[in-house]
C-alpha cells in the first residue's frame, strides 16, 4: 500500500496524526493492518468501532450468534433493525457506515479447536470479545503457538479486566491454567452485566491493540489491568511466564496439532 493518504483520508484521521510521534507512515501501517475480534458482543461492539474509526484496514469478525433485543443494552453495534439476524453480518453494516475504507470480513462459525489454526494465521493481532473459556482458552493457545499478539478482555457484573498476551511474555493460562469448576463463574450464559462495562473495557483493549500494530507508547503485557466500576477503581497486578504453563512454559506444547482439551480446557498431553 502506498504511504500516501488522499485528502480525504488525511482529514478523516487528522486528530492522530496531530499527535506527536504520530505520521502517514503510521497511519498507512494501520490501514494494512488485520486483526481477528472473536466475539462481536458488548466487548466487540467497542473494539469493532473504535479499530475502524482508527483506520485499521481489515478487521476480521468472528462469531456464531444472532442479535437479540436483550443484547441492545450493551451490544453497541447492533440496533433493532439487526434482530435476529447474523451478529457479523449487523457488524460489518455498521462499519460500512462508519469508515469505507476499512474491510469487514466475516466468520460466522464458533471458534474450536479444528477451526481455529487456520483463522487466526492471517491476522496481525486477535481480540478477545469471548464470554466462555472454550474459546478463549484456544484462542489463546492457538495465537501463542502462532506467535500472534492475543489481547484479553473479559467482563462480570460491575467489574472487568483486560490484558494484552504476546509472545515472550505470559500468556492467558498463566493467569488462568484451566476453567473454574463448573458454576463457580458464569461462561456462555445470561448473566448481569452492567451496560457501560464492555464498552469501558473493550475501549481499553483497542487502546492495546492499536499500540500493538503501531508499537506506541507501553503495552499493557506484564501486569493485568482490573476495573472496578463500582467504586471506579483500577487495579494493575503483576503477571510474570508460569514455567510449568502446558502452552508458554518450556516443556509446553509445541504446535497446534498437539491441542487436545479435556472437559476443563486443559490440555491433554
Amino acid at each position: 500500500m502506498s504511504s500516501a493518504l488522499d485528502s480525504r483520508q488525511r482529514d478523516r484521521y487528522s486528530r492522530q496524526l496531530m499527535l506527536e510521534g504520530f505520521d502517514d507512515a503510521d497511519q498507512t501501517r494501520l490501514l494494512s493492518s488485520r486483526v481477528l475480534v472473536v466475539g462481536a458482543g458488548g466487548l466487540g461492539s467497542a473494539v469493532i468501532q473504535y479499530l475502524a474509526a482508527a483506520g485499521v484496514g481489515t478487521i476480521g469478525v468472528a462469531d456464531d450468534g444472532c442479535v437479540t433485543r436483550s443484547n441492545l443494552q450493551r451490544q453497541v453495534l447492533h440496533g433493532v433493525d439487526d434482530l435476529e439476524d447474523r451478529k457479523v453480518d449487523s457488524a460489518a453494516r455498521s462499519v460500512e457506515l462508519l469508515n469505507p475504507d476499512v474491510t469487514v470480513e466475516t466468520h460466522p462459525d464458533r471458534v474450536e479447536p479444528g477451526t481455529a489454526p487456520s483463522l487466526l494465521e492471517d491476522y496481525d493481532v486477535v481480540v478477545d470479545g469471548l464470554d466462555h473459556f472454550p474459546g478463549r482458552f484456544v484462542c489463546n493457545d492457538v495465537a501463542r503457538l502462532q506467535e500472534t499478539p492475543f489481547v484479553h478482555g473479559a467482563v462480570y457484573g460491575l467489574e472487568g479486566q483486560t490484558m494484552a498476551f504476546r509472545p515472550g511474555g505470559p500468556c492467558y493460562r498463566c493467569l488462568l491454567p484451566e476453567a473454574p469448576d463448573p458454576g463457580a463463574v458464569p461462561s456462555d450464559e445470561p448473566m448481569g452485566i452492567f451496560p457501560t462495562l464492555p464498552g469501558a473495557i473493550g475501549c481499553l483493549q483497542a487502546t492495546e491493540v492499536l499500540k500493538l500494530l503501531l508499537e506506541y507508547g507501553t503495552v499493557l503485557d506484564d501486569h493485568l489491568l482490573r476495573y472496578d466500576a463500582t467504586d471506579a477503581t483500577l487495579t494493575k497486578t503483576a503477571l510474570e511466564p508460569a514455567p510449568d504453563c502446558p502452552v508458554c512454559g518450556p516443556d509446553g506444547v509445541e504446535s497446534v496439532e498437539d491441542l487436545a482439551y479435556d472437559d476443563r480446557c486443559r490440555i491433554e498431553r
